[in-house]
């Protein structure tokens, strides 16, 4: 590698709860910089969530992160002129990432109304530990368990 690693950007909390993980959730649903779009739809989805289940949305956020972010992934390495897929634990910062990713992935995936409405249900499916995302991650889990004969290979 070339150069010096580049410095991690810290993200200021978001206006309305203060938490940096809402932040994130803002700017991973932000498209082509419309942060205040962006904005609006994650407080919409948020207070839907607190109006259908009555419960503080910000505990249904991280009782969700907490089912989709995943312990194991596996990673495809080359030995020998054949392709193994190695289990290999997932560290801090890429298990954020991954949930992020697979919730918003599932709710674009639903059509039909609006994205508020769509993130809002996928939230809560998540807390309860279902839905999309959380399937996905079992589906990653399951296949790093699969492979478990294969992990004497990483490093």
């Amino acid at each position: 590698m070339r150069g010096k690693k580049a410095p991690k950007r810290i993200v200021n909390p978001d206006p309305k709860f203060g938490n940096m993980m809402v932040a994130k959730l803002i700017n991973y649903v932000m498209m082509d910089g419309k942060k205040t779009i962006a904005q609006d739809v994650v407080y919409e989805a948020f207070a839907l969530i607190s109006e259908k289940s009555k419960q503080d949305p910000i505990d249904i956020f991280t009782a969700a992160m907490e089912h989709v972010m995943p312990n194991l992934e596996v990673k495809s390495k080359r030995v020998g002129g054949a392709n193994y897929q190695i289990p290999m634990p997932v560290r801090g910062d890429r298990r954020i990432s991954l949930a992020f990713r697979w919730i918003l992935n599932a709710s674009r995936a639903k059509k039909g109304s609006p994205m508020a409405d769509r993130l809002a249900t996928e939230l809560m499916e998540a807390a309860e530990g279902t839905g999309a995302a959380v399937k996905k991650k079992e589906d990653v889990q399951r296949m790093a368990e699969a492979n478990k004969a294969f992990a004497h290979f990483a490093r």
